[in-house]
């Protein structure tokens, strides 16, 4: 099946009350352990890379990163049999979303919710324009996540106001759209125990009607955690969203659901593990074999839980 537009995948999503998740990807081992996830459940796929990712495979040159990660999901998906999907996640830059754009990513997100509401409008108009105008769809943010993933930075949590991102959707044309609902960024998500505004989703939900996206929903699998602790790492009391709650926030109309975290902690518990097992191993095709496998393991499980296996 050939490379598709992010919103030929989402819209199905979004009528019939499903999510799909969006992966993020550095390099070429994780887009293989992920592929392998998304045809073993037989569900479309989001994969993301974020600006850092961007500029890490171009060697500092964005859009020859940009390019790298074109032609490495491209090569895939068009000798696959599910669609699969590249998105550009947290674009704050504008240099790199117009990157991004340029060399052919399916969508690209467009982060100024740390700006005042007017000037997110109005960044959000730009880049809806520019990006519509070659078949690329956008998404947004409205309020704030706290936390740190990549070039994500925030010290505290402001939760969308349902009313203006009726608003912020009409005026821009935004295709899909990340509310803050209570989430967080990163590995340490909560203090106690996760509690996000099912109440407040359910409104942006039905004032919208398009896709809406969850960020900050790595659940930290606590599997991954054990396996990487016993070798070695260092995860002090990691906490992400429980299954159950975003199992929730899908019925609720949830239908793009971010995991970062997760995959890297899996990745990690595969290659400690694999590395204390076998110390005279140096052939990285081989000592990765274990990290691969079980970033596929968490991919398979997370395209159950959302709903999307069967679905390709």
């Amino acid at each position: 099946m050939p490379y598709v537009n992010t919103m030929d995948i989402l819209e199905k999503a979004h009528k019939e009350y499903y999510a799909v998740a969006a992966f993020n990807i550095n390099n070429l081992e994780f887009l293989q352990a992920i592929i392998e996830g998304g045809l073993e459940k037989r569900s479309p796929l989001i994969i993301e890379t974020s600006e850092g990712a961007m500029k890490y495979a171009g060697m500092g040159d964005p859009l020859r990163g940009a390019r790298v990660f074109v032609n490495m999901v491209r090569e895939f998906a068009d000798s696959m049999d599910i669609p699969i999907a590249l998105h550009l996640d947290h674009g704050k830059d504008f240099n790199y979303i117009l990157a991004a754009i340029k060399a052919g990513y399916s969508s690209v997100m467009i982060d100024a919710s740390d700006k005042p509401f007017e000037e997110n409008m109005q960044s959000t108009k730009e880049i809806v324009k520019i990006a519509h105008a070659v078949g690329v769809s956008v998404e947004a943010e409205l309020g704030k996540l706290a936390g740190i993933e990549d070039n994500v930075v925030s010290a505290e949590t402001v939760l969308v106001n349902p009313d203006e991102a009726k608003q912020f959707v009409e005026e821009t044309g935004v295709d899909f759209l990340a509310p803050a609902i209570g989430t967080s960024h990163g590995a340490f998500k909560f203090k106690g125990e996760a509690k996000l505004d099912y109440d407040r989703l359910k409104k942006v939900k039905e004032l919208t009607g398009i896709p809406l996206v969850l960020h900050g929903a790595s659940s930290v699998v606590q599997e991954m955690v054990e396996i990487a602790e016993r070798y070695g790492a260092d995860f002090g009391g990691s906490k992400g969203v429980p299954s159950e709650i975003l199992k929730e926030t899908v019925k609720l109309g949830i239908n793009k659901v971010n995991t970062d975290t997760d995959l890297r902690m899996a990745f990690i518990a595969g290659l400690r593990e694999f590395l204390h097992n076998d110390s005279k191993e140096f052939d990285p095709r081989k000592y990765m074999k274990t990290a691969k496998k079980y970033v596929t393991k968490v991919v398979s499980d997370r395209l159950e839980l959302l709903g999307s296996a069967g679905k390709a």
